[in-house]
């Protein structure tokens, strides 16, 4: 075969037939060939470490298997001036192993979004609950995220016997329910994780809604986050209805 028909070959080929081509052509003398295999082989390298590192990610997902069915649960939002706090409840299959699946936080845009549908088509349940601007302010941004946890969770169409949550226990879930509170679970966790961009995914696109309402403040690019920007937006233009007041008291806002 010709070096351009190889380099087709190890670019078509999925992660399971990369060693079976790697065999191949190791003993291929061509300087070609030789790059293409030291090339697919770094490839296979970093396949084996995201592998191992998705494996740690499952220690407490196998720790408690045997308890029944596990749900990761995060939130998304929490600290934004503007919009609402999302929260995602999330169960993934036992041996689910989704590449690159990470704490959103870590992740580019575009990878969350296609983590998203992934998650979203091999999942076993997804449920998403929401706490508004206006809920955050009458109770307080805290039981706001409580409140939309177990919205999330109310959602699963399978009833979880564990949850595991992103360093807070949840007032309110049934008793049956076990929680298990990891700090920074969502780098920890695959089910956390899982949960995490779910949430962070679902605010982010309503952002990007409320940015065509209020094109001036610029939410699409961030996110309702106290940036530079936003904060020069609400001097000049004053607060929209999906601004959290009790977060601006004591900002002077123009015709406020």
């Amino acid at each position: 075969m010709t070096i351009r028909e190889i380099q087709l070959q190890f670019t078509q080929a999925g992660n399971a037939e990369l060693p079976a081509l790697l065999d191949l052509y190791r003993k291929d003398g061509r300087a070609g060939v030789r790059k293409l295999v030291l090339e697919a082989e770094k490839r296979q390298k970093a396949l084996e470490a995201e592998y191992a590192r998705l494996e740690a990610m499952t220690a407490y997902e196998k720790e408690y298997e045997s308890l029944g069915v596990i749900c990761g649960i995060d939130e998304a939002g929490r600290g934004p001036l503007a919009g609402p706090v999302a929260a995602a409840a999330v169960i993934l299959p036992k041996d689910c192993r989704i590449l690159y699946l990470n704490d959103s936080k870590k992740l580019s845009e575009k990878r969350r979004e296609a983590l998203y549908d992934e998650i979203m088509e091999q999942a076993v349940s997804v449920g998403v609950g929401l706490a508004g601007p206006g809920r955050i302010d009458e109770i307080n941004i805290l039981q706001a995220t409580y409140e939309a946890m177990r919205e999330a969770a109310g959602k699963l169409s399978v009833c979880p016997d564990v949850c595991l949550n992103d360093a807070v226990t949840i007032p309110g879930l049934p008793a049956s329910v076990r929680q298990v509170p990891i700090v920074r679970g969502d780098a920890k966790s695959l089910s956390i994780a899982a949960a995490s961009i779910i949430a962070k995914v679902t605010r982010d696109r309503l952002m990007r809604e409320f940015d065509k309402l209020y094109p001036e403040y610029g939410f699409a690019g961030h996110k309702g986050y106290g940036s530079k920007a936003h904060m020069e937006a609400i001097r000049r233009f004053g607060m929209t209805p999906i601004h959290r007041r009790s977060f601006l008291k004591h900002m002077h806002v123009c015709g406020q």
